[in-house]
């Protein structure tokens, strides 16, 4: 076995009977380069979405989802949204976006139910769910993808379809306690704006008051 050394790479050779063999390493800076270009550019794509949301049993349910990429959309951004049913351990992908068609899944419960209500251009990828049932109860969650970027992590939708009189409200009490505690911040402010004027007429009027006194 002998090496012979270039300038930009090591070559290795084995000698044997009948055969000759020869490895060529390159140098680490050669690879570098080869693989720069591979990861040059490429960011995190964040998706946002709300924690939890509550639509009334029959009505419509507005599926709000934003990302956030360093790239422009274009023909290779997608959305797809995927569901997991409460009490249930799977997830079903039921609608996919992409160059401006919809592409909707065969899960019987979102059948003629699901519209686009996004714009990639503004980073919106929100979905509209009509007449909302109670099976549709579960974890909705959007997945955006805007290549070369990575999608550090989908966003999660907790969702409860309830009846009217299920839905959470705010109490009299707190209202009344909101609406009393407006009132009053604006009424001190319009009494402090009223007293600052008074001050400010007396002040003059003593000031002119002098003057006229220092004359005679």
């Amino acid at each position: 076995m002998h090496t012979r050394t270039h300038a930009h790479a090591h070559i290795t050779c084995f000698h044997e009977v009948r055969s000759r063999e020869c490895k060529v390493s390159q140098p680490v800076e050669l690879w570098a380069s080869k693989i720069w270009p591979v990861t040059a550019g490429v960011s995190a794509l964040e998706v946002y979405t709300p924690k939890e949301i509550f639509v009334t049993n029959g009505t419509q349910g507005k599926l709000t989802c934003t990302f956030r990429s360093s790239n422009t959309t274009g023909k290779l951004t997608s959305v797809s949204w995927s569901f997991q049913p409460e009490g249930s351990v799977t997830t079903v992908s039921f609608f996919h976006y992409s160059q401006g068609q919809v592409y909707l899944g065969n899960y019987p419960p979102f059948k003629d139910r699901i519209s686009w209500a996004g714009d990639l251009d503004k980073k919106d990828a929100s979905i509209n769910i009509e007449n909302m049932q109670s099976i549709h109860n579960g974890t909705y969650i959007c997945d955006v993808k805007n290549p070369p970027d990575i999608v550090v992590q989908p966003g999660h939708i907790r969702l409860y379809v309830l009846e009217k009189e299920n839905l959470p409200v705010v109490p009299v009490s707190v209202v009344v306690g909101i609406v009393s505690a407006v009132v009053l911040g604006v009424t001190l402010f319009i009494s402090m704006i009223l007293a600052v004027l008074y001050r400010r007429k007396n002040a003059k009027r003593d000031y002119t008051g002098a003057q006229s006194y220092m004359r005679n």
